[in-house]
């Protein structure tokens, strides 16, 4: 692990110095490393199952508003670069709530995505080639370290980082603990928006 990696995980609470994770790149090819992502989907089929039948009224609810107040569809498709680099068709609400994610839910279940992973990217973006292409070594994530960072103005750089950092050292605990701090993360964001709004003049 580089200076730069290390700097980054301890700033956004990824904290390496008791060791590597079952999923680090060098244990890749391993029994071991097939099992953990083996486990990953699996938990990724059952809780994605779970919050999209749980959540399938509200997405339902949304998406009708959404119809019903603009113009155009409710979906809002993209095309973007899954595991390995296969191509598929990403689908959100066009809202900027945190509703707009729920559609990834269907993603997650389908094995196009996953719960935690790297941040979605288009195919053609230059970390889909080169050195970086290794993000493509699992599925992009619904949420992820770049998601759960406390900095509004994460720069491109340390998101690729963070990243990277979470494409070599995953694990199940890492997912479950960016899994916790997702939704305080959205909420104190949401805060920080509303208070830097300019007040209503009466």
């Amino acid at each position: 692990m580089t200076a730069n990696h290390r700097s980054v995980d301890l700033k956004h609470g990824f904290d390496l110095r008791h060791g590597l994770a079952p999923g680090h790149a060098s244990d890749r090819g391993t029994p071991g490393a097939a099992r953990a992502l083996d486990l990953k989907r699996a938990f990724d089929l059952v809780a994605g199952t779970a919050l999209l039948l749980a959540l399938s009224p509200v997405l339902a609810g949304a998406a009708l508003l959404l119809t019903l107040a603009q113009e155009g569809p409710a979906l809002r498709r993209r095309t973007m670069a899954g595991l390995h680099g296969r191509p598929f068709t990403m689908l959100t609400l066009r809202t900027r709530s945190p509703l707009a994610a729920l559609p990834l839910l269907l993603h997650v279940v389908r094995g196009q995505m996953s719960l935690v992973g790297p941040c979605p990217l288009s195919p053609t973006h230059r970390e889909c080639s080169g050195e970086t292409r290794r993000r493509l070594s699992v599925r992009p994530g619904m949420t992820g370290p770049w998601q759960i960072s406390d900095r509004s103005d994460l720069p491109w750089e340390e998101r690729e980082l963070l990243d990277l950092h979470y494409v070599d050292h995953h694990w199940l605990g890492m997912d479950l603990a960016v899994l916790a701090r997702t939704l305080p993360a959205v909420r104190r964001r949401r805060l920080r928006r509303a208070s830097a709004r300019p007040a209503r003049l009466a």
